[in-house]
């Protein structure tokens, strides 16, 4: 089940058209896709080695706290768990969306989708409510199912191979170039975002020394092994040109070899996908302000647990503020949301893992060789995420800034009569 958190939130709905973003720069993905991959096993490893010695609930929260102290570690906190609630409000959209394939009114009538996708936001709550067992199981059905198309592409390339079937992309067009990688790289990297998952509700995993290393490595390297199998496949069977035209490659691929009806199987998977990630994310929202609390740097009461040991209140804070964002953005198309939510939850990520690879090089417990990689790869995806997202990182810091002033000021001693 912890692999299945790992995997589930790394692979969300935006897989299906990563072929289309990727396919113009040729054989420039392959070295791209080989330095994520390892950049993303060095942070993982690093996820992996820290919760091997500190098994606490909060993940990063936990880490930076520990190491740099209860300011550093709110405001990690807070900027993340700030991009996961806006972040969900675009996974739930996404889901709904690939409903609509089955409903088309949902399409053409905003306040039939707001409404559906609240409601939607809300069922997953009460499965996550009921426990993380329950959420667990969830999981790892959708997991399970959201694979399944994936390597269905994988294996429709490995029997067209074979008849000379495959669109190979020429090697000079686009040339192979160093700055055609990076850019790759950092599209692929939007991809792997996720692999602290299992570190963020550390107190639900049996044996968490064993399984979260365990889950947190082996989830990000399958991860990216189906990741680079799947959509280098989609780009030999399409050519490069259809795959970047596509709107959605996986189905055109599944369409050309297995009939036209296949269009509403991959939006069925796509569906299923977009669940999964969302039931894992909202796991990771409730779990994260309730890790602050027990921190002392949220109000404590969000640190109360039910009878089953799920923070409540937790979970319907960040469920009614994702709701929020639902509301506000009501009037926004799809493609804005996820373009704001990709920006916020990838500035996020990137800030936090910069400062959990510091976190590992003073606390210990990790090699240092592996958490200086992380750092550097850290650090340069950072630079190469662009000004508008270090922008919006800055905002989310900023943000933080009233509830942290509030918080010191209601937990400082009062001065005696």
């Amino acid at each position: 089940m912890a692999t299945a958190l790992v995997v589930g939130n790394m692979i969300g709905s935006g897989v299906y058209l990563l072929p289309a973003s990727l396919a113009p720069y040729g054989w420039n993905v392959i070295p791209a896709w080989g330095l994520t991959i390892a950049g993303a096993l060095a942070l993982a490893g690093v996820f992996g080695g820290l919760a091997r010695s500190r098994p606490q609930a909060g993940g990063p929260f936990a880490y930076t706290q520990a190491a740099f102290g209860p300011g550093i570690g709110f405001f990690i906190a807070w900027t993340y768990w700030v991009s996961l609630f806006v972040g969900n409000a675009a996974i739930a959209v996404a889901a709904v969306s690939y409903l609509s394939a089955f409903i088309p009114a949902i399409a053409t009538n905003a306040l039939l989708s707001t409404g559906i996708t609240i409601l939607l936001v809300w069922t997953v709550t009460a499965i996550n409510l009921r426990g993380a067992a329950t959420a667990g199981w969830v999981q790892l059905i959708t997991t399970v199912l959201k694979i399944v198309p994936l390597i269905a592409v994988v294996a429709i390339a490995a029997v067209v191979a074979p008849a000379g079937g495959l669109a190979i992309p020429d090697t000079s067009h686009p040339p192979i170039t160093a700055a055609a990688i990076s850019t790759a790289a950092t599209l692929t990297l939007w991809a792997l975002l996720g692999m602290e998952s299992a570190t963020v509700p550390a107190g639900k995993i049996a044996d968490p020394e064993r399984n979260i290393p365990r889950a947190t490595i082996g989830g990000t390297a399958l991860t990216g092994i189906v990741y680079l199998f799947a959509c280098t496949s989609v780009i030999l069977l399409l050519s490069p040109m259809q795959a970047a035209q596509s709107a959605a490659p996986f189905a055109d691929v599944v369409s050309r070899h297995w009939g036209p009806n296949a269009g509403h199987i991959v939006a069925l998977f796509a569906m299923i996908s977009a669940l999964g990630a969302l039931n894992g994310w909202v796991l990771l929202q409730g779990e994260m302000p309730a890790a602050m609390a027990a921190g002392g740097v949220f109000p404590r009461a969000l640190a109360k647990l039910s009878p089953g040991g799920v923070p409540v209140r937790a979970h319907l804070l960040s469920s009614s503020l994702l709701t929020i964002v639902l509301l506000f953005n009501a009037s926004k198309t799809t493609v804005s949301l996820f373009t704001f939510a990709a920006l916020l939850a990838t500035t996020a990520s990137l800030v936090m893992y910069v400062a959990v690879s510091a976190a590992a090089l003073k606390l210990g417990g990790v090699a240092r060789p592996i958490a200086i990689a992380a750092g550097i790869y850290s650090i340069w995806t950072l630079y190469g995420a662009g000004l508008e997202a270090n922008l919006w990182g800055a905002v989310l810091l900023a943000c933080g800034i009233p509830m942290w002033w509030a918080m010191r000021l209601r937990t400082a001693p009062q001065p005696s009569c």
